[in-house]
């Protein structure tokens, strides 16, 4: 297991690059895209997010299995990338709610299992996870943070009318728009689904029991890995939300901004997103400093308190009367604490108290609960806040105080919630694999 040679490293980075930069094509801008320019209902939408969580589900049971046991790991992410490319390339196009439900529900299958082979890819050819996974992944936040702004930027100078049009207008402009962004995602999973058959060779492993899933499931039952599933349950949910209405949120108020601001981030919110994704490269830049000095309960912690502070922000931004831009992007600044300090954290977790010839299976169980319920579950409650919190009005009003007030203060006592749980319940204590050898 050792990086040997001096090419490992750029060709994970370049690996990570472009399996985060195909997500985050598409996904900041999903909700605005089917309510606004495909005219679905919030409850179709809740549930298109929810079948798309299926292929999270399946592949501890479908992807851990075959790449711990039968099939090379990089092989698998390869055609899965390609088939992939040629489902999220009709995606653009298909206008009525079951067919985008059913190609969306495919995409998943072949797309979802990819992200945790990713990380038993880098984990299995790094030889210090601590120094070098972080630098390595962070390239999956660049990716991310590249094809945002690239989406924004083709908003604004592809997609906006001429002249001075009125707010209904563009809206409808940029809806439609936001297509493209299907599109630049399928020319990248092609691109990914070529370069992964030069990834180093990942084999499958033998272990004692010819099912990779089950073995794995054994492992989970120790501590801290028990804790750390069941806590991040109610964490995957509330990370959901974020993605489910941070894009609209930031919409409302993106005409306040400078034309500065829009100049470097593009329209549509989800450019405005990719500060997150930036303050992400910070934290994932220092974690491997700090993990090696601060208990990973600490850490933990601070992920939980920037997901409350988070939200605080963002249900006060109006009834504070706070600069509401540079609020919002404070607000969205954090999201690289709460990714980089708790899920981030939590694979690495995952991997320390695994033994080697399962880890692929238990970082796809660990993927499960973060894609698979934390979406499932957290698209679903999403639309019920949402339905709470916009009470008698016809529709949920981004820029109504109250409406805001309720819709993000729900989250924000689940955070705190969390933050107990891990106090409480999350052990102080050395690597069982460690301790183990």
């Amino acid at each position: 297991m050792s990086d040997a040679h001096s090419a490992v490293k750029p060709r994970l980075s370049a690996m990570m690059f472009l399996q985060y930069a195909i997500w985050g094509a598409w996904l900041p801008i999903l909700f605005p895209f089917l309510q606004q320019h495909r005219g679905f209902s919030n409850e179709e939408i809740g549930t298109m997010f929810m079948v798309g969580a299926i292929g999270a589900i399946l592949a501890p049971f479908l992807a851990g299995q075959i790449a711990d046991r039968f099939f090379a790991t990089e092989k698998y992410v390869a055609l899965s990338h390609l088939v992939g490319a040629v489902l999220m390339w009709k995606l653009a196009d298909i206008e009525t709610y079951h067919g985008f439900l059913w190609f969306s529900l495919a995409y998943s299958l072949v797309y979802c299992p990819t992200m945790p082979l990713t990380n038993a890819i880098a984990f299995h050819h790094l030889s210090d996870r601590d120094r070098d996974f972080g630098r390595v992944r962070l390239w999956g936040t660049i990716g991310w943070i590249v094809v945002g702004i690239a989406v924004g930027q083709w908003l604004l100078h592809h997609h906006t009318p001429a002249g001075d049009p009125p707010q209904a207008a563009l809206d409808a402009a940029y809806a439609a728009g936001r297509a493209d962004a299907f599109r630049l995602s399928a020319i990248l999973g092609a691109i990914m689904g070529v370069f992964s058959f030069t990834l180093p060779h990942t084999p499958p492993m033998r272990g004692a029991q010819k099912n990779a899933t089950f073995e794995a499931l054994g492992e989970i039952k120790y501590q801290p890995l028990i804790s750390l599933f069941l806590i991040s349950v109610p964490i995957a949910c509330i990370h959901q939300f974020y993605f489910v209405h941070t894009s609209g949120f930031l919409s409302a108020f993106q005409s306040k901004a400078a034309t500065t601001i829009n100049s470097i981030f593009g329209v549509g919110g989800g450019g405005l997103m990719t500060i997150g994704q930036m303050s992400e490269i910070v934290v994932l830049a220092v974690i491997p400093f700090v993990a090696k000095r601060v208990p990973r309960k600490s850490i933990l912690l601070v992920g939980c308190a920037a997901y409350a502070l988070r939200m605080l922000v963002f249900a006060n931004v109006e009834a504070w009367s706070l600069p509401a831009i540079p609020a919002l992007m404070f607000g969205v600044a954090l999201h690289g604490v709460c990714f980089g300090c708790f899920i981030f954290v939590a694979f690495m977790i995952v991997d320390e108290e695994t033994s080697p010839d399962v880890r692929a299976s238990a970082q796809s169980l660990y993927n499960l609960v973060i894609v698979g319920v934390g979406i499932i579950v957290g698209s679903k409650l999403s639309v019920v806040i949402a339905d709470y919190a916009q009470g008698a009005a016809t529709e949920l009003d981004y820029k109504n105080a109250t409406q805001t007030h309720d819709l993000f203060m729900v989250p924000m006592w689940a955070s705190l919630a969390c933050f107990v749980l891990v106090l409480v319940f999350y052990p102080r204590q050395a690597n069982r694999m460690q301790v183990a050898a």
